[in-house]
């Protein structure tokens, strides 16, 4: 047990800080050498992290953790197969750091040009899925940062075994195992620690609920990128085609409930409502979803639970969705506009012009047209894995990869130029 947890986060940082000014000189090669090692020491260790997994899982379920996070917990082949894939598509991209944004020559001669670099030590804070530790490890590495990860208590074995795995990536390959760093306590105190860990940690990146990203946003003295709830809507156009929304509708919801990017509420239009919500509702309930209406929507499929003003801003993680009729499009941007978290949104339409009206006015992270807002993923983006997906407006939109993980400097070429 860590005793002194200000300590303990402090050394982690500091010689997370350390090891980021090695990494921001490392070549590319040396860098997804480090990530294809990862990936091999995921695959050959899969028996040790699923054992450590399995405590993990045991112990939640002990807890009456839903059935919806303990699958967010749960490792298994496919998932950690899916981590090293991911390392290596990471591998597999472009180098950010180096990269010349910009650049202009003045009439003086000067030669400006805008360089990416890394933003420096990267605390990430998440819950739940451990296949962030290696998303996040990978994502921040490749782009010259170090990293001090701090997984949610129901997978703290899970974590450090993966961990230790992505630091013997590093080490095989000549490179500062400090560079990744894991909280390894569960003590609530380290989450404060880091936040306001200044001069040591760059930028704090929580992943998880709406109380600790709120949190950690009050007490930080860094800078915070938010990654706030994923309330997301499909909304069916009365062009939609209805097979194709039912799919859509379905997957959205369905595909796996307890992620950010699953639909929390779906909007019909008023047109198509009594042809669509019949079957599509008897879908949800044949999967086990706990539908919420509203009054329209009961209406046309008589006993569903009435859909409170609290159901519309609920990110429900789970097999639980509100439904609403709605007379527009307009009316469904409005309604999005009012309850939505900014994250991911679709509509469902054959008709161009309401197609373009639904992507200029919901503003939100990711805008879809006929398509799952589950797609809303570094992996599916060709980003490989992804940090998280940022709801903020400033820095960084959406799912975050390699670029979203480096800010820039002006390098500035002169032949002795002095100014009068």
């Amino acid at each position: 047990m860590i005793e002194d947890v200000q300590a303990h986060v402090r050394d982690l940082a500091r010689r997370a800080k350390a090891s980021a000014a090695k990494l921001a000189l490392a070549s590319s090669a040396t860098k997804d050498a480090a990530l294809r090692a990862m990936a091999e020491g995921l695959l050959k260790n899969a028996a040790r992290l699923k054992e450590a997994n399995a405590e993990d899982v045991a112990e939640a379920e002990k807890a009456g953790i839903s059935a919806a996070m303990i699958d967010r917990l749960r490792l298994t082949d496919k998932r950690i197969a899916a981590m090293a894939d991911g390392l290596r598509q990471v591998a597999a991209l472009p180098d950010p750091v180096g990269a010349i944004i910009g650049g202009t020559v003045r009439p003086n001669g000067l030669r400006i040009t805008k360089v990416r670099v890394p933003l420096g030590v990267i605390v990430v804070i998440y819950e739940s899925r451990p296949n962030v530790t290696a998303d996040a490890a990978g994502l921040c590495m490749k782009a010259g940062n170090g990293v001090v990860l701090r997984g949610g208590k129901e997978a703290i074995r899970s974590n450090t075994a993966i961990w230790r795995v992505l630091q013997e990536g590093l080490a095989a390959v000549g490179l500062p195992a400090d560079a990744i760093g894991l909280v390894e306590t569960t003590d609530r105190a380290a989450i404060d620690a880091l936040a306001t860990a200044e001069g040591l940690v760059d930028v704090v990146m929580p992943r998880g609920g709406e109380g600790l990203i709120r949190h950690i946003a009050e007490i930080a003295k860094v800078p915070v990128i938010k990654h706030y709830k994923g309330v997301c809507h499909v909304y069916v156009d009365a062009a939609a085609d209805l097979a194709m929304a039912q799919a859509i509708c379905f997957n959205a919801k369905c595909q796996r409930p307890a992620v950010c990017n699953a639909m929390e509420t779906m909007l019909v239009h008023r047109a198509i409502a009594p042809r669509f919500l019949p079957p599509m509702c008897k879908q949800f309930a044949e999967a086990g979803v706990e539908l919420r209406g509203c009054e329209r929507t009961r209406e046309i499929v008589p006993g569903l639970k009435l859909a409170t003003e609290d159901d519309w801003y609920a990110e429900y993680l789970d097999l639980i969705l509100a439904v609403r009729v709605v007379d527009t499009t307009e009316a469904a941007i409005e309604h999005i506009e009012r309850y939505g978290s900014n994250h991911s949104d679709a509509i469902v339409t054959t008709d161009l012009r309401e197609a373009e009206k639904f992507t200029q006015g919901v503003n939100s992270a990711a805008v879809f047209v006929n398509a799952s807002t589950r797609f809303t993923d570094g992996y599916e983006f060709g980003m490989g894995a992804e940090i998280g997906i940022s709801t903020d407006k400033l820095h960084a939109r959406g799912p975050m990869g390699l670029e979203e993980l480096t800010t820039y400097k002006y390098v500035v070429y002169g032949n002795g130029q002095v100014r009068i």
